[in-house]
């Protein structure tokens, strides 16, 4: 059993809300949810809405064909009337029922001002309307709403939407185990706690903003502190001075922000100061297109700062695995003194997906420290090592800890001989050998389904795949999670038991499969690419690989 829902309106009507309250209350009921957010840089106005698809089985995407419609206004209607069903249901507003004899119109200005209720109640009105037409028992809305919709007037302005209408496509509550309805940014900073974060310090840009808000939530409850500083510039050098320090610190922006670290980045690479960066795409180049998706920055994050130094890049594609990929990229950047990057998207961050569990991380972060009696006097801060692991400690342990952005020798004092450089830079490079053999251990790449032929991708492309998967009879899927250190054995034997090899990406030069022939010297068949700024559906992928 599947279904889906469109919420449509302006900015400002509580569009996002309800659809999420939409999507939690049939988890709760033991269903399986998608959310999908769709909507334009407008504080008020403008078009947004949400696709909500309803599963009893496991759902990653979503489908541009609709089972109900609920229509805040009539804009949402000239736009997505099209793609509802034959047997859909339409649920509006009476004014626009007037003109769409079929819907079914409810009179929310009579409801709010009968009850007395402010106009910003509007949203869930339809929201106690769209559960009674489903036969969803008010008792169980009750409780969402009661929780989800803090007051009095929210819980007053469902029930007369419930009372306002009949049931008409009742759907059966499972009400089987527990269920986790999460989106890639709660994700994100659930994995940052669980990794022991002390500070979150960020500026404030779409689609990496909603982590800076969760976390900032949440300092008091689990004793961190989160800073918004005036600009990337700061926040990457306040970050990188308080992982001197000793701090576990996370950084968090999109494109442009990210351009401005670039310079503190490379300051990572030569002073060895751990760093954890949420990198968040969006549309570029420039400003681009602010509140839409694009995997565009993989090249760019895989080669940000000057000069050659090691860096982790995680690219996760689904909530799941941003939640604990967050923690493994604290690993690395702690126990190997590295720049480590979790590379997400807009569509991932802001996509809520439900899942059946979440199992206790096994992976446990250290601050992988010198401290006390294991710091001695002849302690080094960049001491030459086999292994190329310099042994970190911190200022405060009464020894002197120098980090400098200049080339240097073992104790971190300047240097421009000839011969230091080369040791110091093999040092480095011996260090990202350690790093490949230890990310064996993790999961780097995963392959779905069976079959001859293979798809490959990355990110948040993951979920419509995987959705689309059982109509592509003779075809597996191969998801890259590690792009930074690249799992070459593990892609190239894939590659070369496949029949036939097709990329999908969401950007418009295929910055995978370049990456792909870089570290394997393999090519693919054929690549999928999709760059509007909108996600892949299930259906355009069928398509697009069937031809």
């Amino acid at each position: 059993m599947e279904f889906s829902v469109l919420v449509g309106g302006k900015a400002g009507q509580g569009v996002a809300k309800i659809s999420y309250v939409v999507g939690k209350i049939f988890t709760n009921l033991g269903f399986y949810a998608f959310n999908y957010r769709d909507y334009g840089s407008f504080v008020k106005g403008g078009h947004n809405f949400n696709v909500i698809k309803i599963a009893s089985k496991p759902v990653y995407s979503f489908d541009k064909s609709y089972d109900f419609i609920i229509a805040f206004d009539e804009e949402t209607l000239s736009i997505h009337l099209k793609n509802l069903k034959e047997d859909g249901v339409l649920l509006t507003t009476k004014q626009i029922h007037e003109k769409y004899p079929k819907s079914i119109g409810i009179d929310t200005n009579k409801i709010i001002q009968e009850n007395k209720l402010p106009n910003y109640v509007f949203n869930t009105i339809f929201l106690g309307a769209f559960f009674k037409i489903c036969g969803i028992s008010w008792d169980t809305v009750e409780k969402a709403v009661s929780k989800e919709l803090r007051g009095k007037e929210n819980l007053v302005a469902a029930r007369k939407g419930y009372e306002s209408v009949d049931v008409i496509r009742r759907i059966e509550e499972i009400k089987e185990g527990k269920r986790y309805f999460i989106n890639g940014s709660e994700a994100v900073a659930m994995g940052a706690l669980a990794a022991g974060i002390d500070l979150y310090i960020a500026y404030p840009m779409t689609p990496a903003t909603p982590v800076l808000h969760i976390l900032a939530k949440l300092q008091e409850k689990f004793g961190i502190k989160v800073v918004q500083l005036e600009n990337e510039i700061a926040v990457v050098n306040a970050a990188l001075g308080a992982s001197y320090a000793g701090a576990k610190v996370m950084v968090g922006t999109s494109g442009g922000g990210f351009a401005l670290m670039n310079e503190a980045l490379s300051l990572q690479g030569m002073s060895e100061v751990p760093l954890v960066v949420y990198l968040a795409q969006r549309a570029g180049p420039s400003t681009g297109v602010p509140t839409y998706t694009e995997q565009g920055d993989l090249k760019f994050a895989l080669n940000a700062g000057h000069g050659e130094f090691p860096r982790i890049l995680i690219a996760p594609g689904d909530s799941k695995e941003a939640f604990y990929k967050t923690i493994e990229a604290f690993y690395w950047a702690y126990k190997y003194r590295t720049l480590s990057i979790l590379l997400s998207d807009k569509h991932l961050a802001e996509s809520h997906f439900t899942f059946s569990n979440f199992e206790k991380p096994k992976l446990k972060v250290e601050r992988f420290l010198l401290t006390g009696d294991d710091v001695k006097a002849d302690y080094k801060n960049y001491k030459i090592t086999e292994s190329g692991i310099s042994l970190r400690s911190v200022p405060g342990e009464k020894v002197i800890v120098r980090a400098t952005s200049y080339e240097h020798d073992e104790n971190g004092i300047t240097t421009e001989d000839p011969e230091m450089i080369r040791r110091m830079k093999e040092k480095r490079l011996r260090k990202w050998k350690t790093i490949e053999k230890d990310s064996e251990k993790f999961e780097r790449v995963v392959v779905y389904g069976n079959g001859k032929k293979l798809l490959i991708s990355w990110g948040s492309t993951k979920g419509a795949i995987i959705d689309a998967l059982p109509k592509l009879q003779g075809w597996k899927f191969l998801q890259i999670i590690y792009f930074s250190p690249f799992p070459k054995e593990e892609v190239r034997r894939e590659m070369e038991e496949a029949e036939e090899i097709v990329a999908i990406e969401n950007n418009s030069t295929g910055q995978m499969v370049s990456i792909i022939k870089e570290n394997t010297g393999l090519d693919v068949n054929r690549t999928i690419l999709k760059y509007d700024g909108r996600p892949f559906t299930p259906l355009e992928i069928v398509k697009e690989v069937i031809g």
